[in-house]
């Protein structure tokens, strides 16, 4: 993974995408790399296990070397106005502005371009040796990788159809993009991300993905006990079973434990970055 300019962690909701994003991030900036961890949804993880307050467009340091910040669209698509499409001019509450985001929320892959591209553009600058992104769930995130090739398909020619093409193949590139897909070894998300496994695989937008369980129970091999304590540990043995038989459909190619206790979202990122180390 540390080898990757491009991160983007996608999972059913609720699996834990953004413990695993965060985890990414605190892995590469512990081994000495200059990080950018981007949070694509309002309300997302990373800020909680970074400890930090509310994140904003603007990059802010969480970490030496790890900066943190928030996608916002028409942020994004003013800076795309000003530095990609050179207009001059273009202030944040103009009527131009606002005809352009109301255009990027209603037509077909607008706003999903914008958003991909401004993290691709971070990529692009060369200011971070790794970018990685707390990106939408396995539902929404086809949605994002497919866009440069939704633009190309309506631009022809042109400095976005050619922007388009560039996105594109920054996604392709192996060497440069990985896609990570967290799931849960239950019935739904693992299906979910089979179902996100055979899209990749068929639209080739990006590479194979790294597939990681989470909350893994580990097997319990005792001889089951009298009352209470047996009941439990019935009730492990037979929800390890089923967790093994999902898992079998995959097959991950990192099993994260299940933490007993409580933990704090930091905590959690930093328990699951040393885990991330076996995917070096």
């Amino acid at each position: 993974m540390l080898d990757k300019r491009l991160v983007i962690v996608s999972g059913k909701g609720g699996v834990g995408k953004s413990a695993v994003a965060s985890a990414l991030g605190l892995l590469a900036q512990r081994n000495g790399l200059r990080v950018l961890a981007v949070e694509m949804e309002v309300g997302g993880g990373l800020a909680a296990h970074f400890g930090t307050g509310p994140l904003d467009f603007e990059p802010r340091e969480v970490r030496p070397g790890l900066h943190a910040m928030q996608m916002v669209r028409s942020e994004a698509l003013l800076e795309y106005l000003q530095l990609q499409l050179k207009l001059p001019g273009m202030g944040r509450f103009g009527a131009v502005a606002r005809a352009f985001d109301a255009l990027a929320t209603a037509a077909p892959a607008v706003r999903e371009i914008v958003t991909i591209g401004k993290i691709l553009w971070e990529v692009k600058e060369e200011r971070w040796d790794m970018v990685v992104v707390d990106a939408p769930p396995t539902g929404q995130i086809a949605s994002y990788l497919r866009a440069p090739a939704s633009i190309s398909e309506l631009v022809t020619t042109g400095r976005i159809r050619s922007q388009a093409d560039w996105m594109a193949a920054t996604l392709a590139d192996r060497d440069l993009t990985a896609v990570v897909l967290v799931t849960f070894p239950n019935e739904l998300p693992t299906t979910e991300t089979m179902e996100t496994i055979s899209w990749i695989e068929s639209t080739g937008v990006v590479g194979p993905p790294t597939i990681i369980a989470n909350r893994v129970l580990d097997e319990v091999t005792v001889k089951t006990p009298p009352g209470t304590a047996g009941e439990m540990v019935t009730l492990h043995k037979s929800l390890w079973a089923e967790q093994q038989h999902w898992l079998g459909r995959l097959p991950p190619h990192l099993v994260i434990p299940y933490l007993f206790g409580l933990f704090t979202p930091g905590e959690v990122a930093a328990h699951m970055s040393d885990d991330l180390e076996s995917l070096r």
